[in-house]
């Protein structure tokens, strides 16, 4: 096949058919001619600001800059900053010719009176697309991004910029609505602060606060009240929820509170190109509100008044693309960038979030004792002593407790049985007191890698060969799996005339009826019931307390909590049945309702042992040779301490992981010294890859 571009010449030779007639010969040396790169005058520049910066689509650590281009005459008025272009990378310019290099996309950041590269530039090859897709303030904000984790500017704006559509582009947006009146608090009312932080942001104020969200169906319309009250003031508001299902509840509370066309919503289920109009429509100004999933962060939405971020623990914010940010992190730095006030809510409260109370960041929104007591059910314990003397516990795995107080509440509505996730592969806790069996050099978690019984760190991999509990003094250990399809099996066999219905990995269910029946669904799959359920079993809660992770305590309480605040309040019978120790700390956080106070403890814990978020960590991933090189590469900054590396189970070749440490106020020099380090692997040609993740979110 004879190609059309000039830069990409037929291999095709003139005497490639000896036997051909003379005619067809001339014919095939005329094609092989015109098919060639021929000499071209170069093209005439434009007048003013003759000099594109462009951003190019190579996410290579080495490539992370920006290139100069000219611009040609013809494209002086649609080069603008912030479009769509295409380049060639990698061509060489000699008296004024152009030769070699690929065309690439990429982005204009900037049009300059003088380049100062010395030599001849290469002209821009084509302007996509008039649209001024990538906004000053974004750009600012991807370069944080790509500074904060170690990551490159492309990589960002791949997340950032949803890919083009002609056909949204070409349709025009409607005008923007006026600015909605300020709402009154509505549920607000309900914490002491809650009417005087929307009165802030309906004020054109940017207060910051963690919002303790009371258990119930109203978090939904407040957010949507803390919205309106920030377009109210003339300003922008974005909201970033965890998945599809939480981001509905809120759009159609925000289509309820003000009517269509205020806000639109920004979800992957979408598909690209309605996605793509409706981020076009906020670009262009003409939505001010904005609620979605994890991509919705980088939301180009005018004005920014208030950055919502509902249940900052849900492991959906933290992105599984390069550089892998947070939607919390992103949250905060784009409101340091842009003055906006900032709402991280949620049923429960992360340790980060606790952090940014206790530096005085922010502000806790927080419900009274006595709302709290009325707002949420009674919550009930089941121990292991419990267990131990109850029959129908050992023989059907379902406490005479809970089993009982299934009976009652399935008279009055819909149970719903929370079970751990499958895929849960807890390591290892004392059989007596369940506290998590941790190293003694490093305090990582320890497990049992093969048959000799002989424990490991997972982090720095020390041997533990005399491991005993440090709170109980035992040497007993345990370690189990629970599946969601065994229990709705047993739960069908105790109740026999009530339907069983299932939510989780393979089918979720949104909502439920209010009628009587058994819902059994894994954590973070729990559907809404009409009316609140009047009773929820949390069962085997020590498998998630036992999870391989430093934050098992904290999301063990985050998924009850998700759970129970399902649940009707205790005046309408609500109870919650927990099968756990009743003594752990998390347990006991539930039985308060208190998230709060258990992430200022785990806080305190952490500064103690020097781990996250008061230090900052990164995770480097990859085979053993290639983990060495980079940790040799990198120039570590003072008091880095580097743990392992260590195997990292799974199938293909060998994988070690190596954590890096640092003190507090260190972060952006290991950000800096790891992508340097990734710059020169990449710049050698280095085949073997290190994936690197700042802050990972599961550092065992």
């Amino acid at each position: 096949m004879t190609s059309t571009d000039p830069q990409q010449p037929s291999t095709a030779a003139p005497d490639a058919a000896p036997d051909a007639a003379p005619e067809q010969l001339a014919l095939l040396r005329e094609t092989v001619r015109r098919a060639r790169p021929r000499a071209r005058a170069p093209q005439p520049a434009a007048a003013e600001l003759p000099v594109a910066r462009v951003l190019v689509d190579k996410g290579l650590a080495h490539l992370d800059q920006y290139y100069d281009y000219a611009v040609p005459a013809k494209m002086a008025e649609t080069a603008q900053p912030g479009v769509r272009v295409r380049v060639r990378f990698g061509a060489r310019v000699v008296e004024g010719r152009r030769s070699g290099g690929g065309l690439v996309d990429g982005f204009v950041v900037a049009r300059l009176a003088a380049s100062d590269y010395p030599g001849p530039l290469a002209p821009l090859s084509l302007v996509l697309s008039p649209e001024q897709v990538l906004t000053p303030a974004l750009l600012r904000l991807c370069r944080a991004v790509a500074d904060r984790y170690a990551g490159t500017l492309a990589d960002v704006l791949s997340l950032a910029v949803p890919p083009r559509h002609a056909r949204a582009e070409a349709d025009p947006s409607p005008p923007p609505l006026p600015a909605p009146p300020a709402p009154d608090p509505g549920g607000w009312d309900r914490y002491p602060s809650g009417a005087g932080f929307l009165s802030a942001l309906a004020g054109g104020e940017s207060p910051r606060a963690v919002w303790t969200a009371l258990p119930g169906p109203g978090w939904p319309e407040e957010i949507a009240r803390a919205v309106a009250a920030t377009l109210a003031s003339g300003r922008g508001a974005l909201v970033v929820l965890p998945d599809g299902r939480t981001t509905a509840r809120v759009d159609a509370a925000l289509t309820a509170l003000l009517g269509p066309g205020h806000h639109t919503a920004l979800t992957a289920e979408l598909g690209q190109e309605e996605r793509y109009r409706r981020w076009l429509a906020v670009s262009r100004g003409s939505v001010r509100a904005v609620a979605g999933t994890r991509a919705a962060m980088f939301a180009p939405v005018r004005d920014l008044g208030l950055l919502v971020v509902w249940d900052d623990g849900d492991g959906s914010h933290s992105d599984l693309h390069a550089p892998h940010p947070h939607a919390r992190d992103v949250a905060l730095l784009r409101a340091a960038e842009e003055g906006a006030g900032v709402l991280i809510g949620g049923l429960a409260v992360t340790v980060e979030a606790a952090r940014l109370v206790a530096t005085g960041w922010a502000r806790p929104l927080v419900p009274d004792r006595e709302g709290l007591r009325r707002a949420a059910p009674l919550v009930r314990t089941v121990g292991d002593l419990d267990l131990a003397r109850d029959e129908a516990a050992r023989a059907a795995r379902l406490p005479t407790v809970a089993w009982q107080t299934a009976r009652e509440a399935l008279a009055r509505g819909p149970v719903l049985v929370q079970v751990p996730r499958r895929g849960y592969v807890p390591r290892l806790a004392c059989a007596r007191c369940r506290e998590q069996a941790r190293c003694a050099h490093c305090v990582g978690p320890l497990e049992a890698r093969g048959s000799d019984s002989l424990l490991h760190c997972v982090w720095c991999g020390r041997p533990e060969a005399d491991w005993h509990c440090p709170e109980c003094g035992s040497f007993r250990l345990r370690a189990q799996v629970v599946g969601a399809r065994r229990t709705a099996d047993e739960l069908g066999r105790a109740f026999p005339a009530i339907p069983v219905r299932t939510s989780g990995r393979d089918a979720v269910l949104a909502t439920v009826p209010g009628a009587p029946a058994l819902v059994v669904a894994t954590p973070g799959a729990e559907p809404v019931a009409d009316g609140g359920y009047a009773a929820a079993l949390l069962l085997d809660g020590w498998a998630l307390l036992t999870r391989p992770d430093l934050r098992a305590g904290e999301e063990a309480l985050r998924r009850w909590l998700a759970a129970a605040a399902l649940v009707r309040p205790h005046a309408e019978g609500g109870t919650v049945v927990v099968v756990a120790e009743p003594t752990l700390r998390p347990v006991q956080a539930l039985v308060r309702w208190d998230p709060a106070g258990h992430a200022a403890t785990e806080l305190q814990e952490r500064a103690q042992l020097g781990l996250p978020p008061v230090s900052r960590m990164a995770a480097l991933t990859g085979s053993p040779a290639a983990v060495a090189d980079l940790l040799a590469l990198t120039r570590l900054p003072p008091g880095a301490d580097v743990l392992g590396p260590v195997p990292v189970p799974g199938p293909g070749e060998p994988q070690q992981r190596a954590l890096v440490r640092v003190p507090p106020g260190q972060g952006a020099a290991l950000a800096t010294a790891l992508k340097a380090a990734q710059a020169i692997r990449f710049a050698r040609k280095q085949s073997d890859p290190v994936r690197v993740r700042i802050d990972p979110p599961d550092i065992g």
